[in-house]
This record gives structure tokens, C-alpha cells and sequence, in this order.
């Protein structure tokens, strides 16, 4: 099945996952969706990821991080929001990358210098499309 937005469709298996409590969620894999799930881990939403070498896609399985015990464990994440989409592109100069959260989540870019966070797309200056907010 084809999928018009594949990192929507990341985003809300990884949503769906963190509901039902799932140690980990597989994924369709592409270098933007690693990329993704790099900085999620940086940032430390995410315990570890990798990708499978399945034929004739491979897969991105990403393991989920939760705090707490058994009992009354919670999600790291508990937000995502897709910003940017097919139908409508969200682009942002380096001045206005928006704080998400106030500061306590992040905003993930696609800029001329890689996939980025917020903070470091400011830091180096440069602006680009925003892909998603985590919180």
C-alpha cells in the first residue's frame, strides 16, 4: 500500500505504539525517517533504533522509551504533530523556528545543512522546512 505522507505515517504508528504501551514499533525505512528517529534518540525520546535488512523493504524498528514502574509507567513522548505536509509546506528562516513548548519539546527540520533540531538550525543560522514537533 502506497502511503502519501510516510512520515506522518511514522509519526502516528509511533503515537498508536506509546498508547497501547508496545515496547517497540517497525517501520517502513528511508533516510529521512532515520534521520528522524536520529535526532529523537539525540534528544533522548527514543531508547535505541535500527534498520533491518528485510527484502524488499527495509524496516526501521524503533524502540520506545518509558519512565516510570511497572504499574504507572508513562511515555517520554507524550506529543507529536506533523507541521508540514504535502498539501501544505511550513517553511521558516532561521529568526522564526518556532519554540515548541516553550522550550520543553523540539522542532525538527529539514534544512540545506541535514535534518536538524530547532536549536541547532538556530545555532548554525540556517532555516528550512519544519517536519514535525515532539514534546
Amino acid at each position: 500500500m502506497t502511503v502519501s505522507d510516510p512520515i506522518a505515517d511514522m509519526l502516528t504508528r509511533i503515537r498508536n505504539a506509546l498508547a497501547v504501551g508496545h515496547p517497540s514499533v517497525r517501520v517502513p525505512s528511508s533516510k529521512i525517517k532515520v534521520a528522524i528517529v536520529k535526532i529523537l534518540k539525540d534528544e533522548g525520546f527514543i531508547e535505541d533504533y535500527y534498520v533491518t535488512n528485510e527484502r524488499p523493504q527495509p524496516q526501521l524498528v524503533i524502540r520506545l522509551k518509558y519512565v516510570g514502574e511497572r504499574k504507572d509507567r508513562r511515555p517520554v513522548i507524550t506529543g507529536l504533530k506533523r507541521v508540514s505536509k504535502p498539501g501544505r509546506r511550513v517553511y521558516t528562516r532561521a529568526a522564526e523556528i518556532p519554540w515548541v513548548r516553550s522550550g520543553i519539546g523540539i522542532a525538527i527540520l529539514s534544512t540545506p545543512k541535514g535534518v536538524l533540531t530547532g536549536q541547532q538550525a538556530r545555532r548554525l543560522g540556517v532555516g528550512g522546512e519544519v517536519l514535525c514537533y515532539v514534546w
